[in-house]
């Protein structure tokens, strides 16, 4: 046998694992091909597709070999390679896997001996080299893990090796919500009372707590657990959907009633708080009554209600306290970073996309010419209802607010149905407005502009806070497999929580004045779908919204921004709730694109709710100024694009790029040993085969070969058929015998009906009809003669699939 000639799961097999179970390990213990990433999902136009190849950048990660401590608890991540490699060609490899997996140990292989990386620094030296027969025990990793992270208490110990909760379905929890509720774990068992997770909108913050609750709960460690959220509907949720398993023991704060004989808790923040003192029924518990109280959507509690859980946590201070968000950056004055501490982990929206568990985005950007320039009225101009409209400068922070241009609702109206009409009519649809009286109004208009919201009441329905017919829908619009409403109007009802997954796309037209709010808008679309064809989503913008793009917060870091005067310490406060909770960051950004006015949503037509005056005008005409799309490439750079592109132009660019001629793509092709190379460089580059087959009409008739001489190069393609049966007219096969022509007939029908890639495959020879001939070495080996002979005999047929001298220019 020679060594250099095995593959990766050779060596896997007959060298690693042996070593593996002769130092103690146990089957239980390891398991091998360890895939924890599902592969970035790349966007060219209108068409998505994921990367599935996990040698290309962007594909799903998966580890050779994971060693546990238990089943919830990775110790070392093994990188295997082939023979002819070093030994510790695997090791960045490998390194990169055991951060993610937060494993302490490092291992590379090529079946000769490892080398070993220790990630804590304990050991000495840091990396190593080891024979086969030198592989560690588990009693050589465990304890040097238990050193690392603090946990040397057998109490400690004790509860980091508490399972999961399982339901035998084979839900486990991911890779990412696997680290967070470790760390949390590990940092309530050393005693931290403050924790924080920062987890991006759509990665599981709601089941990672409850795997949380669940082990300190079986474990004792903590009895009784309260769980705080701010939206009735979250509770809902999260009592019938993740933490359905604690049945019996679980209890929903109601009716300002208290019950103490239950173990775990859910209440609204409204439900236990209030200013008067009748409200504040959480006090009528005994203050040591909870071990555990976590605040999910823990940056919402900071900024709105007078900081309300902060009087809950006050109360209930003897308790560890957990903290759950998506954006712990919250005002110029105070984050969750003050009262929790940095966060024990971090996972981003940019991590989430580039592991392919959320959607990526495109956004397009639209302004007016009144937004770009802002409107002036002419002196004495009367409104719709004869108000005398004050003569300033109105720009886009007045829009809907104070000043309400009629012509620019209709035309925000119109472009969101533009795109609808153009991508998918019956797409879930979110737009979000400045009050509840401005989405009563765009709901208006595009009633009048769709037709199927003629005869549909439903298609287009105002969610407020205000409208119950609305809310009542809410359920509707947020299930996946109810096609109605279609579109959404809103203010601040599905800013956060609303678990819409299905969501394709987001209208901003509503002037938000915060990190926070702008992350929590845009987490309504980040849920991937796959089964409903939601693989991205669009962010539509009016009001100059998404200029956060460029902030290096986007993808969830948390900052606290404090500036504090010249008669304040330069340190932030570790424990304070500042008179100024709840205002919004000086922006910095032109005031003229995004509104700093933090006055609040208003309601009546000619005079806003609140007491603040608002006009309503008709007569001035709103046209486009600007229009353009943007979305985020596999670096995380925003590339931007005209939305109106085609797709076929966009992928030509792409093709072009990579290829350059038709001449270079023609010697490419040739000399590639193995045409799949070329389709997995496209992949790699974005342009996987069912994407060029869904860029042409007939594209699931034509090889890949005429798909990108066609759509880069005009040529006229034939469809795989086609070039079957000229070869067919022409004696290829004259040369060898009968069995071998019948062989290699059989591998043109192959192409024919599903093209090159299959005849590549050697796997093909074990297909019908194929296996009346043999096995696949018996094909290869005795009709052809041996691997070799077969592989150039499949390549011949290739160069005569490919020669075709007079086709001509489209």
């Amino acid at each position: 046998m020679d060594k250099d000639q095995l593959s990766e799961r050779d060596i896997c097999t007959k060298f690693i694992t042996p070593a593996i179970v002769q130092a103690g390990w146990q089957q239980h213990q390891f398991r091998e091909e360890v895939r924890f990433t599902d592969g970035r999902v790349m966007v060219r136009g209108k068409l998505a597709a994921r990367i599935k190849n996990p040698d290309s950048k962007g594909g799903p990660k998966r580890a050779d070999f994971v060693l546990y401590a238990r089943p919830n608890v990775p110790l070392a991540v093994v990188e295997a390679k082939q023979a002819k490699f070093s030994v510790g060609h695997g090791m960045q490899q490998a390194l990169t896997y055991a951060e993610m997996l937060d494993a302490p140990f490092a291992i590379s292989s090529n079946g000769d001996g490892f080398l070993l990386h220790d990630r804590t620094g304990i050991t000495q030296p840091v990396e190593r080299e080891l024979q086969l027969s030198e592989f560690p025990a588990f009693d050589d990793l465990w304890p040097i893990y238990q050193q690392w992270k603090g946990l040397t208490a057998p109490a400690a110990v004790k509860l980091i090796e508490q399972p999961y909760y399982t339901d035998g379905s084979g839900r486990e929890p991911r890779y990412y919500q696997r680290v967070a509720i470790n760390r949390a774990v590990e940092a309530i068992a050393k005693g931290q009372q403050r924790v924080l997770l920062v987890m991006a909108t759509g990665t599981g913050k709601t089941y990672t707590a409850f795997q949380i609750i669940w082990r300190m709960w079986k474990a004792k460690a903590k009895k009784r657990i309260l769980f705080l959220a701010d939206r009735n509907i979250l509770v809902d949720q999260t009592m019938q959907q993740d933490f359905a398993p604690f049945g019996e023991v679980m209890h929903k704060v109601t009716n300002r009633e208290i019950k103490k004989n239950y173990e775990i808790y859910l209440a609204l923040y409204q439900a236990v708080t209030g200013k008067e003192e009748w409200k504040q029924i959480y006090k009528q518990f005994p203050a040591d009554f909870f071990d555990l109280v976590v605040v999910d959507e823990c940056h919402r509690g900071s900024a709105a209600d007078d900081s309300a859980w902060r009087d809950v946590l006050d109360y209930f201070r003897s308790a560890t306290h957990l903290g759950l968000t998506a954006t712990p950056k919250e005002t110029k004055e105070v984050s969750n970073i003050t009262y929790f501490g940095d966060p024990v982990y971090t996972y981003s929206l940019k991590q989430g996309i580039e592991d392919g568990f959320l959607a990526p985005y495109k956004v397009i950007r639209i302004a007016t010419d009144v937004d770009a320039v802002g409107y002036m009225p002419e002196k004495g101009k009367l409104d719709k209802f004869g108000q005398a409209v004050e003569q300033r400068q109105y720009n886009t922070k007045d829009f809907d607010r104070t000043l309400v241009l009629e012509n620019r609702t209709r035309l925000v109206a119109s472009k969101v149905w533009e795109y609808l009409k153009a991508t998918d009519p019956m797409a879930k649809t979110i737009v979000f407005c400045d009050d509840q009286d401005h989405a009563e109004r765009m709901r208006q208009e595009l009633v009048k502009l769709i037709p199927a919201a003629a005869s549909n009441r439903r298609y287009v329905m105002r969610i407020t806070g205000d409208d119950n017919e609305g809310k009542a829908q809410l359920s509707y619009f947020i299930d996946n497999d109810e096609p109605y409403p279609v579109i959404a109007t809103t203010s601040k009802l599905l800013t956060t929580g609303v678990d819409a997954k299905t969501c394709k796309l987001i209208v901003l037209d509503q002037n938000i004045n915060s990190m926070t709010e702008f992350k929590q808008i845009i987490g309504r679309g980040t849920r991937l779908r796959e089964d409903y064809q939601k693989l991205y989503f669009t962010i539509m913008d009016f009001k100059g919204a998404t200029r956060l793009f460029a902030d290096p917060d986007f993808d969830g870091e948390p900052v606290v921004i404090y500036e504090p005067t010249p008669y304040e310490p330069v340190v932030p406060p570790e424990d304070t709730t500042p008179s100024g909770v709840g205002e919004p960051p000086t922006p910095p950004y032109d005031p003229r694109t995004i509104g700093g006015d933090d006055t609040p949503p208003g309601g009546n037509t000619g005079g806003g709710g609140d007491g603040r005056t608002k006009y309503v005008i008709g007569d001035v005409n709103v046209h486009v100024a600007v229009e353009r799309s943007q979305y985020l490439d596999a670096d995380g750079k925003l590339i931007t694009e005209d939305y109106r592109v085609l797709l076929k132009d966009e992928i030509r660019k792409a093709l072009q790029a990579e290829f350059g001629t038709m001449s270079d793509f023609l010697r490419r092709w040739n000399a590639a040993e193995r045409k799949q190379a070329v389709l997995e460089e496209l992949a790699d580059h974005g342009v996987p085969l069912e994407v060029l087959q869904q860029a042409v009409s007939n594209g699931e008739e034509l090889d890949a070969f005429d798909l990108v001489a066609h759509v880069a190069f005009n040529q006229k393609p034939l469809t795989r058929r086609e070039r079957a049966n000229n070869v067919k007219k022409r004696d290829v096969f004259g040369q060898y015998g009968e069995q071998a022509r019948a062989v290699l007939e059989a591998l043109l029908e192959k192409f024919a009906d599903h093209g090159v890639q299959d005849i590549e495959d050697a796997k093909v020879l074990e297909l019908p009809p194929f296996d009346q001939f043999g096995s696949k070495t018996q094909i290869r080996r005795g009709i052809f003669g041996g691997v070799d002979q077969y592989t150039q005999a499949v390549q011949a047929l290739e160069q005569a699939l490919y020669e075709q001298p007079d086709q001509k220019q489209a």
